[in-house]
C-alpha cells in the first residue's frame, strides 16, 4: 500500500480550468488576474493548465524529462510558475497514465519519476492525471492501482507537496483503492453542460460495476452516480464528479445553481469550466456563492448523503420529475440540499430531525436556519455576495419547515447551532491537518 506524505493538503474552493488552443500563455495569466478579481466574493486559489501544453516530443537527452511547447511558452513553465504564484495563486499542470495523453502529446506513463521531479523544479501545486493510452494496463483494480500509485510515489519522493488529482473516469472503482494513493479521484465519465437526459455514450446506469465510463454525461447523470460514493470521500481524499459547467450556455440559472450547490455539497472539487473572461453576472454569482463555498471547505469535511428520493408526479398521474433530500453535517449543524428536478415548482416539507440522524440527539437545541439561494436583498436581484437569507433563528429539530423548489432547482438550507453541538460524526481537524 502506498502512504503519502502529503495527505492532509486541503483542495482549493474554486480552482480556474484552463484548457489551452491556440496561441501563447497570455490567457492564462488573464485569468490569473480574473481570479484575482473573484478572490473578493469566493475563495478561488488555482489555475489549472489541461492538456496541450506540451512541446511535439520529450527532451532527447537522457531521462527524456517533459518539455514545454516553445511557441506557447517561450519562458517555460516555471517562469509562468513564478508569475501564477506572484498573483498570490498556486498552478495545476495535466499528463495522463498512459503513452500519450488524451490529446495525443507525450504521457507520462514509464517517466513518472523524471516528469515528478520536473514538475517540481517547475513548483507545480497540482497535477491533474488522465486516462488515455493506457497500454490496456486497466480492467480490474490491482492493475490500475499500480499504475497510478507509480506516479504517486514519484510525486511523493519529491518532497514537494503536488496535489495528486486522479482522472480515470471511475474505472475500476477507485472509490475503493484511490484514496491511499491520490488526493482526488474522478468518479464518472465526462460531464457535459446538459442539465439531464440519456445518452448512449455514457452507457451505465450505475458506476458500480460500470464497465465502460464513456463521456458525454449529463450533470444530474453524474449526481446520480454520486450518491452511493458519498461514504468513500472524507479528509484528504474526495470524489471528484469532474469540472463545473456553470456559464458555459447549456443550462437554465436554476439548473446551474443545482449543479453548483450539490457539487459544493457534496464536497467534489469545485473546477471551473467555463471561461473567466467572459462571464456575466448570475454566472458570477452563482460560482462565489460564499455560504456554498463554505460548505464545500466546512472542516467537518463529511459530503452530503442523499437520504430521500421520491417521484413527482403531474394531475394525471404521469412521473415528471423527481424530489431528493440530501444531508450532513457542517461545523455545530448540519446543510439540507433539497432537488428538485421536475420542470414545474414543487413544495415539499421537512423536519431536521427526520433527514439527519444526528439531530434527534439534540431536542431542545434552537437553530438558525440560513437559505443559501435566497436573495439577501432581492431588490438588488442575482449580483455577487447577494445570497443567504435567514429564515429565523427559533428552529428545532423537530420544526417543520415548507419549502418551494424551483423547476429543475435546489434549496438549501444552512442549519447553525446557536449553542455548541457534539456530533460523534464529525471529526474536525486543525486546519493545517486539512
Amino acid at each position: 500500500m502506498t502512504s503519502m506524505k502529503f495527505k492532509s493538503l486541503q483542495i482549493a474552493a474554486l480552482v480556474a480550468h484552463f484548457v489551452l488552443t491556440n496561441g501563447k500563455n497570455d490567457g492564462l495569466l488573464c485569468w490569473g488576474e480574473e481570479a484575482l478579481r473573484l478572490t473578493r466574493f469566493a475563495v478561488l486559489k488555482d489555475v489549472i493548465m489541461d492538456d496541450c501544453w506540451h512541446a511535439p516530443q520529450r527532451s532527447v537527452h537522457r531521462p527524456h524529462p517533459p518539455v514545454a511547447d516553445p511557441e506557447r511558452f517561450p519562458d517555460g513553465i516555471k517562469a509562468l510558475s513564478d508569475k501564477i504564484h506572484a498573483m498570490g495563486l498556486k498552478i495545476g499542470i495535466y499528463s495522463s497514465a498512459g503513452t500519450m495523453t488524451c490529446a495525443r502529446r507525450f504521457g507520462s506513463l514509464g517517466y513518472e519519476e523524471i516528469d515528478a521531479q520536473t514538475y517540481k523544479e517547475w513548483d507545480i501545486d497540482y497535477l491533474k492525471y488522465d486516462n488515455c493510452y493506457n497500454e490496456g494496463q486497466a480492467g480490474y483494480d490491482l492493475l490500475s492501482y499500480e499504475r497510478y500509485a507509480k506516479m504517486s510515489r514519484a510525486l511523493s519522493d519529491t518532497g514537494r507537496p503536488i496535489v495528486f488529482a486522479m482522472c480515470n473516469w471511475g474505472e475500476d472503482g477507485p472509490w475503493n483503492w484511490a484514496g491511499t494513493i491520490a488526493h482526488t479521484w474522478r468518479m464518472s465519465g465526462d460531464i457535459i453542460d446538459v442539465y439531464d437526459g440519456f445518452d448512449d455514450r455514457c452507457p451505465c446506469e450505475s458506476v458500480l460495476n460500470c464497465k465502460l465510463a464513456g463521456g458525454f454525461c449529463s450533470m444530474m447523470r453524474i449526481l446520480d452516480f454520486a450518491a452511493p460514493l458519498v461514504t468513500k470521500a472524507g479528509h484528504g481524499q474526495w470524489n471528484d464528479l469532474d469540472m463545473l459547467e456553470v456559464g458555459n450556455g447549456g443550462m437554465t440559472t436554476a439548473q446551474y445553481q443545482t449543479h453548483f450547490a450539490m457539487w459544493a455539497v457534496i464536497k467534489s472539487p469545485l473546477i471551473l469550466g467555463n471561461d473567466l473572461m467572459n462571464m456575466n453576472e448570475v454566472t458570477k454569482a452563482i460560482i462565489s456563492n460564499k455560504w456554498l463555498i463554505d460548505i464545500n471547505q466546512d472542516p467537518n469535511g463529511e459530503p452530503a448523503a442523499r437520504i430521500r428520493k421520491s417521484k413527482i408526479t403531474n394531475p394525471h398521474g404521469e412521473t415528471v420529475g423527481v424530489m431528493q433530500i440530501w444531508s450532513g453535517g457542517v461545523v455545530n449543524g448540519a446543510v439540507v440540499a433539497i432537488v428538485n428536478s421536475s420542470p414545474d415548482k414543487y413544495t415539499t416539507k421537512y423536519a431536521l430531525q427526520d433527514v439527519w440522524t444526528w439531530a434527534k440527539h439534540t431536542p431542545n437545541v434552537k437553530y438558525e436556519v440560513v437559505d443559501l439561494w435566497a436573495l439577501t436583498e432581492p431588490s438588488k436581484g442575482i449580483i455577487p455576495g447577494n445570497w443567504g437569507r435567514s429564515l429565523g433563528s427559533s428552529f428545532t429539530a423537530a420544526s417543520i419547515l415548507s419549502v418551494e423548489v424551483p423547476g429543475h432547482g435546489t434549496t438549501v438550507h444552512r442549519w447553525s447551532s446557536l449553542e455548541k453541538i457534539s456530533d460523534p460524526h464529525q471529526v474536525v481537524l486543525a486546519s493545517e491537518e486539512l
